[in-house]
């Protein structure tokens, strides 16, 4: 039964790549992936382009693992020498946009989740859902439908990890920083530089060292990516904007470190304003049973550095899937169908 189940997500995951699924376009592929899930006899909910699958032997009181992973896609990169669309399978590989990321998860989860929900003796219940916007971390992914799934006491968050297991991931935040000054004539010792009242403050965010240093994630890291000054060579800027990019670690809430940042002595004078606070760090304790049941396999833990769906997951979450984090992205992505397979076999033990 479990190599038909295989076969038949394997199958879908080809589906899945003929459509164009770029992200907040997930519409087409949502269709198909539903008449999919009809055709399997399973009794689907759909909001939006996200849908998802309750186990049939329901039993209330029993606890709720959800399987979760996402249909859309980046766009495809520019270096592609195959169509991103052509679900071509050579040999072991089968290539296509959206096959590492995250199509290889989507079908491996429904295929144990198929596979498991036919059992009678588990002591939990199982939801398998297939969401969108996550590569943008839109609302309209998987954060919107956390309410009507009800309470969620696991997540497991298919990603391309190598079927290695992420216990802890970084958060995210996005601040647009400007420093004000006076304009004047450059020829003229007149004006205030904002630039210059930038770099004090951009060098503070070059080096600063924040006490918490997690085991898992390390330290908090954040970069100035992006700078904006001027309006032509020979007037002082009244004013400079720079973009910083901070990484939380689990040690810290987006919030508590905003605030840290906001009244630090060395960023006063400076304008912060934070694009959202939503996308915070993850973590689950190494006690868990899930991650009791990982390492008792062998599975190497680790923390990871890229955003997921577990950003907006308030609930005890893992990250673990089929294929190579660093083929994300890339031109001419690919899986390997011998991942796909193992990935499923390592799911069904770990939910045993």
């Amino acid at each position: 039964m479990i190599e038909q189940y295989i076969k038949e997500s394997i199958e879908l995951l080809k589906r899945m790549v003929a459509i164009s699924s770029i992200s907040r376009n997930e519409g087409e592929v949502a269709d198909m992936i539903q008449d999919t899930l009809s055709r399997m006899g399973l009794k689907y909910n759909r909001s939006g382009n996200n849908l998802w699958v309750r186990q049939e032997q329901w039993m209330c009181g029993k606890p709720t693992i959800l399987l979760n992973a996402h249909i859309d896609t980046v766009k495809p990169a520019s270096g592609y020498t195959r169509n991103p669309l052509s679900p071509d399978v050579e040999g072991d590989t089968l290539w296509g946009l959206g096959t590492n990321d995250d199509g290889a998860s989507v079908v491996s989860l429904l295929a144990a989740f198929r596979y498991l929900s036919n059992r009678d003796d588990l002591p939990y219940n199982l939801i398998w859902a297939a969401t969108a916007e996550e590569e943008v971390s839109g609302k309209n992914g998987v954060e919107s439908i956390l309410s009507e799934l009800g309470q969620i006491d696991l997540g497991i968050v298919g990603e391309p990890t190598g079927m290695q297991m992420a216990v802890a991931e970084k958060g995210l935040m996005v601040l647009d920083c400007t420093t004000e000054g006076v304009s004047g004539h450059a020829a003229r010792n007149e004006g205030v530089n904002a630039i210059y009242k930038a770099l004090p403050v951009i060098e503070w965010f070059r080096t600063k060292q924040w006490d918490r240093v997690s085991p898992f994630l390390g330290a908090v890291k954040m970069s100035v990516t992006q700078i904006e000054a001027g309006s032509q060579h020979n007037v002082v800027p009244d004013k400079c904007h720079f973009v910083v990019d901070v990484r939380v670690n689990d040690l810290y809430k987006n919030k508590e470190l905003l605030e840290l940042i906001k009244t630090d002595e060395h960023t006063a004078g400076c304008i912060i304003q934070e694009r959202s606070t939503r996308l915070n760090s993850s973590h689950i304790e190494v006690d868990h049973p899930m991650v009791e049941k990982a390492i008792g396999m062998g599975i190497k833990l680790f923390g990871s550095p890229t955003l997921s769906d577990q950003a907006l997951m308030p609930f005890p979450t893992v990250k673990i899937g089929p294929g190579d984090s660093a083929r994300s992205h890339t031109a001419d992505e690919y899986i390997k169908i011998s991942e796909i397979e193992n990935a499923v076999a390592t799911y069904i033990k770990l939910l045993s």
